[in-house]
C-alpha cells in the first residue's frame, strides 16, 4: 500500500506546501504550518450544476428576513438575506452564544422555523440557558451533533428557514482526515455550508473563536467565504457590548449594534448617548464631549483625559479606546501649535462607557481634554466639539454636522465649537456655533490657553 504523502497547511492564510516550513511563505507567520490531509479527489461540488443565466430575466433579491432584534438588524444591513452565511466571532464568554439564542428565539415568534446547532454544550445546559433568559418556542429546535453530514440530513429534513452553528471549529467532516478546527477540515466544513445555504435559502449563522490577538481563528479563506462577518466586542469587567460589522456583501460595515449584558441575556441600548456620557452636576477638569458616527447614528461620547508629571526619558502616551498613534499625533499637535508644554508630562485618554473610536472628528476634543486636564481648568457647562486636527493645528469640518448637532442639543448642550467652515450646517442645529480656525483659537475660546510656555 502506497503511504500518504504529507501535506503542510499555514493556520493563518491557509497556504498549502509539500513540505514543513518554520514560516509561512505567503503571510510570514512563524509556526503556523501543520499537517494536513489533502482534498478528497473526484469531489464535485453541488453547484457545478449550475447554467449560466440572463440577467435581464432575473427577478428581484429576496426579502430579509427581520430577525426581531432592532441592533441585529441594523448591523446586518436590515435583516438577514435568504442563503447566506454570516460569520460571528469575539472573545469567550463575551456573549455571542446568548445573542444568537436571543436572536433564534425572535426568529421562532416571528413565525420562522429555527435549527440551533450545537457541538460545544450539551442540550440540558442550552436549555437551562434558554429558560434562564425566556428563549423557549415550539418553532425553535436544537441538535448537538458535529457530524457535517447528519447536521445536513436534518436540515434537509426539517427546513428550517435559519441555521445557528455554534460553533464552527466543533464540526468535522468525516471525508476529510483531520482534528476538528484544523485548516482543512474547516475550509470543507464552511465550502459544504454555503452550498447548504444557496440549496436550501436557509440563513446560515456561524460562530467563531478569536485568537490571543482578537482575529478570527482559522485560515483567513473562511472570512473571504463568508457573506458577513461579525464581532462581538466589550470589556469582561465592562456590561457593555458592541456589535460591529468588518465585512458584509448586503449592507455597510459602519454600522454598530449596542446591547448591554443583564442577568436575563443581551438588552439592547435604547439611548446609546446617555449611556456613554458621565452626568455630573459641575464640569471636572480633563474632560470634554464629542458627537461621532457609528453608521448613520450619532453618538454624544466623553473623553476624559489625566496629564501627570513623567518620571521617563520619554513621557507615556496611553488610550483606551482611540487609537495610540493618533494620540500622539494629537499631543505633538497640541504642544506644538496650542503651546501647551507636555514633553516632561505622561497623557492618558480614554473614552466613557468602554466604546471604541476610530473617526478623526474626536481630535478637537482629545485635545481640549488634554488640555483643560494640564492647565487644571474644566470647559464651559453644555459645550461639544466636533472636529478634525490636522498636523498644522487647523480644524477641519466633519460631514454631517447637522445630525450631530442635532443630537448634542437633544441631550442638553448649548454650544458647540466646530471648524469655521462649518458655520453654514450648524445653523441649522439651533445651538451656539463658536467658529475655530485651529487649535490655538479653540483653546483661546475655552479660556485654557497658554500665553507662554
Amino acid at each position: 500500500m502506497k503511504a500518504e504523502k504529507a501535506y503542510y497547511v499555514c493556520s493563518e492564510c491557509g497556504e498549502g506546501s509539500a513540505q514543513w516550513l518554520g514560516r509561512c511563505p505567503a503571510c510570514g507567520s512563524f509556526g503556523t504550518m501543520a499537517r494536513e490531509s489533502r482534498e478528497p479527489p473526484g469531489r464535485r461540488s453541488a453547484l457545478s450544476a449550475a447554467r449560466p443565466l440572463r440577467m435581464v430575466e432575473l427577478g428581484d433579491e429576496a426579502p430579509r428576513l427581520r430577525i426581531g432584534i432592532p441592533e441585529l438588524d441594523r448591523v446586518l444591513g436590515g435583516g438577514a438575506v435568504p442563503g447566506s452565511l454570516v460569520l460571528l466571532g469575539g472573545e469567550p464568554g463575551i456573549g455571542k452564544s446568548t445573542l444568537l439564542l436571543q436572536a433564534a428565539h425572535a426568529l421562532s415568534a416571528g413565525g420562522a422555523r429555527v435549527l440551533l446547532v450545537s457541538g460545544e454544550e450539551s442540550a440540558s445546559q442550552i436549555a437551562s440557558r434558554a429558560r434562564r433568559i425566556g428563549c423557549l418556542h415550539p418553532e425553535l429546535y436544537l441538535l448537538c451533533e458535529t457530524d457535517l453530514g447528519r447536521v445536513e440530513e436534518v436540515v434537509g429534513d426539517l427546513e428550517p428557514r435559519v441555521v445557528v452553528l455554534d460553533s464552527l471549529q466543533t464540526v468535522r467532516c468525516p471525508e476529510v482526515d483531520s482534528a476538528p478546527g484544523g485548516v482543512s477540515q474547516m475550509r470543507e466544513s464552511v465550502l459544504r455550508l454555503q452550498v447548504l445555504a444557496k440549496e436550501s435559502g436557509a440563513t446560515v449563522f456561524l460562530v467563531g473563536h478569536v485568537t490571543k490577538e482578537g482575529l478570527l481563528a482559522g485560515p483567513r479563506l473562511v472570512e473571504h467565504m463568508v457573506d458577513c462577518v461579525l464581532y462581538f466586542e466589550g470589556e469582561r469587567f465592562d456590561s457593555l457590548r458592541v456589535l460591529r460589522a468588518v465585512k458584509n456583501r448586503f449592507g455597510s460595515v459602519s454600522e454598530v449594534g449596542i446591547f448591554e449584558m443583564t442577568d436575563g441575556g443581551l438588552r439592547e441600548v435604547e439611548d446609546p448617548s446617555r449611556h456613554f456620557l458621565d452626568r455630573r452636576s459641575e464640569p471636572v477638569s480633563g474632560t470634554a464631549a464629542a458627537v461621532v458616527m457609528e453608521g448613520r447614528r450619532p453618538l454624544v461620547v466623553e473623553v476624559q483625559a489625566l496629564v501627570v508629571p513623567s518620571k521617563l526619558p520619554a513621557p507615556k502616551r496611553v488610550s483606551t479606546g482611540i487609537d495610540q498613534r493618533r494620540l500622539a499625533i494629537d499631543v505633538a499637535v497640541l504642544e506644538r501649535k496650542g503651546r501647551i508644554k507636555l514633553d516632561d508630562r505622561d497623557v492618558y485618554v480614554g473614552i466613557s462607557g468602554g466604546l471604541r473610536i476610530v473617526e478623526p472628528a474626536l481630535d478637537l476634543a482629545v485635545c481640549a481634554a488634554v488640555a483643560s486636564s494640564r492647565r487644571d481648568r474644566a470647559l464651559p457647562a453644555g459645550t461639544v466639539l466636533v472636529g478634525e486636527v490636522s498636523l498644522t493645528g487647523e480644524v477641519r469640518p466633519v460631514s454631517r454636522m447637522e445630525e450631530r448637532l442635532r443630537e448634542a442639543s437633544r441631550l442638553g448642550f448649548t454650544r458647540a465649537v466646530i471648524s469655521a467652515g462649518s458655520h453654514r450646517r450648524a445653523r441649522l442645529s439651533g445651538m451656539e456655533a463658536v467658529e475655530v480656525e485651529d487649535v490655538k483659537d479653540t483653546l483661546v475660546c475655552l479660556g485654557i490657553y497658554a500665553q507662554d510656555r
